[in-house]
């Protein structure tokens, strides 16, 4: 019974090491929570959440691997993720510009509804083609699908079981509990300060550009 605890815990863990740290993801999530309600960043969070079951399937397939041994699949991906990511932080911009004259963040309609959203078709397309993503599926997502165990030295060689369904269901409870609980903090201080939302949309187009131009700059890379 401890054991199972822990593996559910451990798989929360690794949910919340893929969704939880700053970067293109999160951007979507962040400018669709202020900009449009929770509902709204919840269902971007929801594409991400989906990619990564699609992710999930192909791994067990062994199909990802097949991106780890070639270089050109590689590139094409980082190619791909840096246009569309700066099509989104133009979007962004786009946002943030119209945010300003507005009290779009406060709006419970917008929330309840999703109206005018697509953040989960942005969310979901970005997840797909953002190698980052694909590459902590290849490390980390191994310590996943890996059916074994690892001690915890710290806590009395306690065994955590991989491969099994207990740390999978923990781990997609991970991204749940993120995909919810990040965009509810952000209404919840963007209904209370009212610059924040346009701030917010701002901050996303700046990290979406940044990120698009690395891709490409890697893309370039691995095809010189």
């Amino acid at each position: 019974m401890l054991e199972g605890a822990f593996s559910l815990l451990a798989g929360v863990a690794l949910g919340l090491s893929l969704a939880a740290p700053p970067g293109p993801m999160n951007a979507i999530i962040a400018e669709e929570s202020v900009l449009r309600g929770w509902w709204s960043g919840f269902r971007a969070g929801l594409g991400a959440m989906s990619a990564d079951a699609c992710f999930f399937v192909l791994a067990l397939a062994g199909v990802v691997t097949v991106v780890q041994d070639a270089p050109v699949v590689q590139g094409v991906l980082f190619g791909l993720g840096g246009v569309l990511m700066l099509y989104f932080a133009y979007g962004a911009a786009s946002d943030a510009n119209e945010a300003f004259g507005s009290d779009v963040a406060s709006d419970e309609t917008v929330d309840a509804t999703g109206a005018d959203s697509n953040g989960f078709r942005k969310a979901f397309v970005l997840a797909l083609t953002n190698p980052y993503q694909i590459l902590w599926w290849l490390t980390v997502g191994v310590t996943l699908l890996d059916p074994g165990t690892f001690t915890l030295d710290a806590l009395g060689g306690l065994a955590i079981s991989t491969g099994s369904p207990v740390i999978v269901v923990g781990f997609f409870a991970g991204i749940a509990v993120w995909i919810s609980g990040f965009p509810a903090a952000l209404v919840t201080v963007g209904r209370r300060v009212d610059a924040f939302a346009p701030a917010v949309a701002v901050v996303s187009a700046v990290v979406l550009a940044l990120a698009g131009v690395s891709f490409l700059s890697e893309a370039a890379g691995m095809f010189t």
